[in-house]
This record gives C-alpha cells, structure tokens and sequence, in this order.
C-alpha cells in the first residue's frame, strides 16, 4: 500500500504538539519558571557557554517551527542568560529560521489542497504576492497584530519566496526581538508579559510597520510627480472627467460618472456605440439570424416538413442588419446620454497634457478642456496582416463587411477565431461557397479539441471546406482571376476567391489622439495596472484598448472600475477582478465557456474532475430537432465547486448565465441540483449536469448500509 508522506508529517507533528501539552512541558515556558531558576540557569550557562547557546538555539527553533507557545518568555531569557548582544544574534536566527520551517512545512503540508480548493482566488493573491508580498510581510512583521506563528502558517500557503519569506522575517521581527531581549536583561524586574511593551512603544511599532507602506506612497508620488514634471497642473478643472471613445467602455464610464453626479464629457469621432453597434456584435447577429433561418429552410424534414424553399435577395438580408442597428441605435445615442447628464462631444480627441483635451468638433471649431481624469476607451480595429500581394485586392474585415450588397460567390475567409468562423457559417448558408483558411492545427483554438471538432464538422456538413495548417504566404491576381497561395505541410496550396475576408484579430487604436506624444506606455495596448491606471496616474484605459479581453461585456464591466477609480482615487479605489469571464461564439452549434476548460487547467497544472451531460438525451432539444452538442463541468476534485463550464449546442450562451452567477457567488452543483428548472426547457441540461456529478460522487458506504435497512424492513 503507497503510504502519504504527507499524512505521516502530520501525525507526527500532531503527536508532538500533543506530547508537549500530556506532559505539560509548557510549565518551563512561562515566566515564573525561568525567574525561580534564573541563577541555576546562569551558572550552567557560565560553565558551558557553546553548548547551553546551542541547545537553546535548537529549542527557540523547535519552538518556533511547532508554533508553540513560549517564544516571547524564551526571548526574555535569552536576554537574561546571554545579554543584548548575544541574544538578539540567537534568538534573530532562530525564530526566523523556526519561522521559515513552519512556513514551509505549511507549503508542503497544505499547499497543494488550498490551491486546488481555492484556486481563481489563489491566484490573484499570488499575484499580488509576486508583486508586493515583501512589503506586505515587512508590515506584518513590525506591527503586532496577528500572532507570528499564524502569519509564517498563513504566508506558506501563497507563493511567496522562501527566500523572501527568511530575510524579511528577519529583518521585520528586529525590533520587537531588541525590545524583548533587552527586556530579559532586567528579568528580575519584570513580572508580566503585559508590561514589557508599553502602549507608546506598540505606537512606535505600529509606526515603523506602517513605514514601508509610506514609503511606497512616496516613491509612487515621486514616480508621478517625474512624469507630471513638464506640464503645469491647473488649478481648477472644467471636467472631473473626460472620457475618450464611444463604444461600451466609454458609454458605460461616461454613465457612471454623471449617476454620481461629476461633470463628464464623452467624446466620439465616429459613431456612438462603437464596434459592437455599429460593425461588431449586432450586425453579425442580425446576419447570423438570417443565415441561421434559411438552414432551417434547408432541414426541413427534420420538423416534418417535406419541403420549404425561401427566395430572397442577399442585398435586403444586409438592409436588414442596418434596420437592426437602426432600432437600437437611440440606446447608445446622443440625445439619451445628454439626457442621463453626459455632454457629448462628436468630434476628435488629443490629449495634450495629463489634465487638458483638445476637441475637435464636427463642425471644425476647437475646444480645450480641463480635466482631473482621463478614460481612455478608443477601442481596436480589424488587424491585416501584411501578406504579400493582400493590397492587389479589396479586403474585407469586420468593419466593412456590411457594405456588401452583392454576395460573393466564392469567399474565403482567413481567421479561425470567432469572428472568422460566425461570418464563416453565416456567408455559406447564405450561398456563398466559403474556404476558411486557418495556420493552426484546428478552428477556435483556445476551446478544447472536442469542440473544435464538433464544429467544424457542422461546418464541413454545411459545404465549408475548412483548411488547418494552412498558412497564408501571398496573394496573386492573375488574368482576373485571384489566388491566395497557402503552404501547408511544405506545399504550396492554391485557393481561388472572389472576396477576401480577414478576421485575425484585433489590434487596440494607441494613435492618433495623443497618447505617444505624451509618454502614455503602450505595447500592443495600452499598459495599465490593476486599478486600470496608466503611467500617468490619472489617466485610465478600459475596453479592447486596454485588454486583456475584448468583448463588450468585460470592456462594460472595467468601465465601472475605471470611473469609479478615476472619479475617487485616492480616496477610494477598486483593483479590477476578471475572476469570472463568460464568453460565447455564435456558430452553430453554438460554444459558450466560463472559467477554465481542459485545456487551461492542465497548462496551469490545476488538478479538476470533468462531469459530462450530452445534449441529446434532454426532452426539449429532442423536441426542438437540436439534440446534439454537451455541457461539461470542471469541478475540484471530490468538490462540487465550480472551476470552468464548457457548453455547446442550441442557446449555449444563454444556458452558460446559471454557472457565471454560480461561480460568482460560489454556488456549487449540490445547489443547482436543488434549484427547480422548468420541464421542457434546454435549461434542464444544467441541473442534469449536475445530477450526472451528484451520482458519481454518491457515498457508496452508506448507500449499502441503507440498502441492508431496507432489505430489513421488508423483513427478508
């Protein structure tokens, strides 16, 4: 039988901890004890000076590493036995080293569980571990708050350095170390623990721990006020905010600041409500419902139809998408926001210092504001690749895709991502005959492979010819005809089209309104910290500027952190949580995900058991002729907490609400399980799920315990 090393370390610590209180070895640990045997105690220590150090050593290490009680009483007698000097050398080391072995032996002992039990939590506090957790300690070490020995237990369980851990233990417990070694020297005088420390040298403490902290604040104010150097701050403002882009980071920021009553003007150069209104989320729904329409059409046998055709006209589809975006473009308009207290500003922005913005308004007059903060929330644009030969031919992305009022009849479309692949399906149930031309080895990459294999087997059903491991090296235009040459396995591929479309992703909009004329760092976005803050402290970013996602529900949700953090800082301010991140792609079947799947927890080496519910066995999506596709769950092992959902199928990002809201408020399967869900719905796929995970995880002992009263009871 394996045997648990780490179940036989903590019996025997435990049995250690037990003996020292069976034998009440804590007698000689209190002050009565050493002050009785104070001088028999000295006179030894004169005869043995080397062994009776060493032996204490080991001890005060002992001690500490076991967090038992009596460190501070020990403290004191090695200020009685050894004087200042000498016991402050012991007694540094060794609590420290105690420490650092308690510390450890935490790390080792439970390390692994709290990390598989609390892991999105785990990991932002590792973050800020990483990050900050040397001044952290150095607190924690000078202000006498919590116990040492629930600190070096506590700070074993996060991924701070060992090595970090031993030489700021040391240095923090210092001074309360002099305090009470030099205490010990006048042992004869001290008759409690409560009078060595007085409440003006706790003050003292309190203070000093508090220093690093100041210290942080002071090096960041120096840091800001060397950015800050070359402009003149005003001393009054016309704004407390300016926010810069009209898409949902800069709609939702602007909201914000005028609920809570701020002035805020919000500025727009294009179209007030960004990518998402006007080119992203809406039109390619609008799209995705037409196209999704006539498949029906096409399936019609499926709901007992023997046979449904629809004319229609490609251009009146597209008209369509722009009546779509006409009906629910007044909820981003200008008139509403003015209404909700924001001044609308349609034009173009320069920043020109850290508290001015220059406006150019549509009508060519200029208008400089003052302002304590700036959002910046300019949004991105499609990125095209420079491919050799690509500016022979018209590309389309998801910008300009809607102009189209003629459909292709051969499209290829380079980009397996998730915009690729909805206006992928979308254009082939249209009528187009569409090639999606992908580097990587499958489609959706960042899903798990069975989802990619489900989809692109629908789209390959559906007369996609859908080509992985195929990258694009040129285009060419020869007698008319255009070529997209692709290698794939070291050959040469040629592939026909009539139109191009790129969707390979996305890349932030950095220029144009001043932002490197400023000093604002950026990479391939705009570099912020967790509170959303640039460089310049009063200057913030939210939305696919900023990153690190780019979906309109997550730049909506920094919005919030964003105009909070600029609006009360350094009052207030809240560093931003993406603990919890849904996500959806609208191909059919459709893939929806929250948290982690199979593929992330094993790169991040986060132990999970996987719970699987097949969607044709659910009533409705039988009814519904939509019975394909899966939920599954990834759970802590033995655990009913929620570490990643992966649905796929028919409203698949409807159905992912429930888990979202679970993993938010820490609800787990056991409570889904309990929670009624209405009989017919595809929303009974969750509760399923969970029954699926509740039976595997059954307590078999007891079952057949229960199983043996009931076979007595009927009295066999």
């Amino acid at each position: 039988m394996r045997v648990d090393k780490r179940g036989w370390v903590l019996v025997v610590l435990f049995a250690l901890v037990v003996l020292f209180y069976i034998f009440n070895l804590g007698q000689y640990l209190n002050l009565a004890t050493i002050k009785t045997r104070q001088q028999e105690l000295e006179a030894w220590r004169a005869v043995q000076p080397l062994l009776a150090g060493t032996l204490f050593f080991l001890a005060y290490v002992t001690v500490s590493a076991l967090s038992l009680p009596g460190a501070t009483v020990m403290t004191l007698a090695a200020g009685a036995f050894f004087g200042l000097g000498w016991g402050t050398l012991i007694v540094s080391f060794a609590s420290s080293i105690g420490a650092t072995l308690a510390f450890l032996s935490a790390r080792w002992l439970l390390g692994d569980w709290v990390n598989a039990r609390f892991g999105e939590r785990m990991t932002v506090l590792n973050a800020g571990m990483a990050k900050d957790g040397g001044f952290y300690l150095f607190t924690l070490r000078l202000v006498p708050v919590l116990p040492f020995f629930a600190i070096n237990l506590a700070l074993g369980l996060t991924a701070i350095r060992t090595w970090t851990f031993y030489w700021v233990s040391q240095i923090g417990m210092l001074a309360a170390t002099l305090v009470y070694v030099n205490a010990g020297t006048q042992l004869a005088h001290i008759d409690s623990l409560s009078g060595i420390v007085s409440p003006g040298l706790l003050a003292s403490l309190v203070l000093l721990g508090c220093f690093p902290l100041v210290a942080r604040k002071l090096v960041e104010g120096i840091q800001a006020r060397k950015v800050y150097a070359p402009w003149e701050r005003p001393r009054t403002f016309d704004r407390n905010l300016v926010v810069i882009g009209g898409g949902s980071a800069g709609l939702v920021t602007a909201y914000i600041a005028a609920a809570v009553k701020a002035k805020v003007t919000l500025v727009e150069k294009h179209q007030l409500g960004g990518d998402c209104l006007n080119t992203g989320c809406i039109p390619s729904k609008a799209l995705i419902r037409s196209a999704k329409f006539l498949s029906h059409l096409q399936r019609s046998k499926e709901f007992g139809v023997r046979s449904a055709h629809a004319s229609f006209d490609f251009a009146e589809v597209m008209e369509r998408v722009q009546s779509v975006i006409r009906t629910i473009a007044p909820h981003d308009s200008a008139q509403r926001y003015t209404e909700l207290g924001v001044n609308v500003a349609l034009g173009s922005a320069r920043i020109v210092s850290p508290w001015e913005v220059e406006i150019t308004h549509a009508d060519g007059t200029v208008q400089r504001l003052t302002t304590r903060a700036i959002v910046v929330a300019a949004g991105a644009r499609p990125f095209v690749p420079p491919i050799p030969g690509i500016d022979l031919v018209e590309v389309l992305t998801s910008d300009n895709v809607w102009n189209l009022r003629q459909l292709p009849q051969r499209l290829v479309v380079l980009g397996g991502g998730p915009i690729g692949s909805e206006l992928t399906q979308a254009f082939a149930r249209l009528g187009s005959r569409v090639t999606q031309v992908e580097m990587a080895p499958r489609i959706l990459l960042r899903e798990d492979p069975e989802v990619s294999e489900l989809v692109t087997a629908r789209f390959r059903g559906e007369g996609v010819d859908v080509l992985v491991g195929h990258m694009a090296k040129r285009i060419e235009v020869v007698d008319g005809g255009k070529w997209l040459i692709a290698e794939h396995q070291g050959q040469e591929v040629r592939i026909p089209f009539d139109a191009l479309l790129v969707a390979v992703g996305r890349s932030a909009n950095l220029s144009g309104y001043g932002l490197q004329e400023l000093g604002v760092t950026t990479a391939r976005t705009v570099q912020v910290n967790g509170y959303l803050q640039t460089n310049f402290p009063n200057i913030y970013a939210a939305g696919d500027v900023a990153g690190p996602y780019q979906f309109t529900h997550t730049a909506a949700h920094q919005a919030w952190y964003a105009a909070v953090n600029a609006l009360f800082d350094p009052f207030k301010k809240f560093q931003a949580d993406y603990r919890v991140i849904p996500c959806a792609t609208f191909v059919e079947p459709e893939v929806a995900r929250v948290g982690l799947n199979e593929l992330e927890a094993r790169e991040r080496g986060i132990a999970y058991e996987v719970t699987r519910y097949r969607m044709d066995d659910l009533d409705r999506a039988i009814a519904d002729s939509e019975a394909h596709g899966f939920v599954k769950v990834l759970t802590v092992p033995g655990k009913d907490r929620i570490l990643g959902v992966t649905i796929v199928g028919e409203h698949a990002g409807d159905l992912l609400a429930e888990y979202v809201l679970a993993m938010k408020h820490g609800i787990g399967l056991n409570k889904i399980l309990g929670t009624i869900h209405t009989y017919p719905t595809l929303a009974e796929a969750n509760k399923y799920v969970a029954g699926n995970w509740k039976r595997a995880h059954a307590p078999q002992g007891l079952l057949a315990w229960v199983e043996r009263f009931h076979t007595w009871r009927r009295g066999e």
